[in-house]
């Protein structure tokens, strides 16, 4: 929903957007505030062109998949979050995800390796990413599997949220024993972290005492697979059934949360999108603005909730005036962000400076404008560094 705020002064978006960033500036500063990040394990085996369901198979990392873990941690420390403020860190069971984790937080850490150990990593077999079933270790494109079952099953399996590939048999190659389940519906996988998150996760994050940083600046990480943290995005963002499959999960990417302590709900600003709305923040540099190609493409998850987001007056058509107003409501959470290394601010910023004076847009001339700016969207500290709104 958009600020009551812009009902009043409809006719004056610009200073609508500045009142509410004050309001809210003055109530951030009351606000505990504890830091989740999501981050998924760098490419795997299994991973690539050539995918297969990998689900529980513990499948290494690439050496390419090393070297996004590591640059994931690089990026976190340039923004400001250091190995030395991560109380604990979150992995499954898997290799590919607390060898992720391993190495983000060493990089974290830089030359001061002291900061960290790797007694904070807790594993947990419910961060596991979702069980595949007897399907589990096939290619994805297999024809045989196609041919069997037929490709729009097979699409179900992958994309619905209650639909569960046929159960393992335990003479199957990758058969694990209990706690492992024989298949799993993404609404199972859901149901099972969840309750990894409330009884391990949250209390860590908000109540948890011992730890070296109190929970009003505290941060957690959590290094899991693609279907776990897509579970845990659509219950922060309450996003409906029907756009679950929509989440991108992207390789290596540090996704942030930011939570107010008294009522464990996210802060930041939703941004309106494809899957529903999100509370997410991406953190982007050069090294993975190609893995965010797809949620910056036409119809893309980004370029509708930037439009959706600085559409105050509900038009349909965005000035420059409104871009502008728009990137200040965005940055509005920057006490508790991470130098808004945002890549929706990234954009929105090159595409104000670009826009004339007196020249709307529509959203479908939005989408065409934000695609050329990614395009040519290079890092530069006036795009991501610290700045003030």
């Amino acid at each position: 929903p958009r600020p009551s705020v812009v009902d009043r002064t409809s006719q004056f978006p610009a200073q609508a957007c500045t009142n509410s960033f004050i309001a809210n500036q003055i109530t951030a500063q009351r606000r505990e505030v504890s830091t989740l990040i999501l981050l998924r394990h760098g490419q795997s085996v299994w991973n690539g062109p050539s995918a297969r369901f990998t689900g529980w198979c513990d499948i290494p990392l690439t050496v390419r998949g090393r070297v996004e873990a590591v640059a994931a941690g690089q990026l976190m420390r340039s923004r400001g979050i250091k190995a030395s403020s991560v109380c604990v860190a979150f992995s499954s069971e898997l290799q590919r995800a607390h060898e992720t984790c391993e190495l983000a937080l060493a990089s974290m850490a830089g030359h001061e390796q002291e900061t960290w150990c790797s007694d904070r990593i807790r594993r947990d077999w419910r961060l596991n990413e979702r069980h595949y079933g007897a399907v589990q270790g096939l290619f994805k494109n297999d024809t045989a599997l196609r041919n069997e079952y037929g490709a729009d099953t097979v699409m179900e399996w992958r994309r619905s949220l209650h639909s569960r590939p046929p159960p393992m048999e335990k003479d199957h190659e990758y058969y694990r024993p209990p706690p492992a389940p024989l298949t799993e519906s993404l609404a199972d996988c859901q149901t099972r972290v969840l309750g990894c998150f409330d009884d391990t996760i949250a209390p860590a994050l908000f109540d948890e005492k011992g730890l070296p940083v109190p929970p009003d600046d505290r941060t957690i990480i959590v290094v899991a697979h693609s279907n776990t943290i897509r579970s845990l995005i659509a219950y922060f963002d309450e996003v409906p059934e029907d756009h679950v499959s929509q989440i991108y999960i992207p390789n290596s990417v540090p996704i942030l949360y930011h939570f107010e302590r008294s009522t464990r709900k996210p802060v930041s600003t939703k941004l309106q999108s494809s899957h529903g709305g999100s509370h997410a923040r991406w953190m982007i540099s050069s090294e993975n603005h190609q893995i965010v190609r797809d949620a910056v493409s036409t119809g893309g998850m980004l370029t509708r909730a930037l439009f959706d987001a600085m559409d105050v007056t509900q038009d349909r058509a965005l000035c420059r005036a409104e871009i502008e107003a728009g990137v200040r409501e965005l940055m509005k959470d920057s006490e508790h962000e991470t130098q808004s290394d945002c890549v929706v601010i990234g954009l929105a910023k090159k595409l104000a400076r670009e826009l004339g004076d007196d020249e709307t847009i529509t959203l479908q001339e939005f989408e065409r404008r934000t695609a050329v700016a990614y395009e040519g969207l290079q890092y530069n500290k006036s795009d991501f560094a610290d700045e003030e709104p």
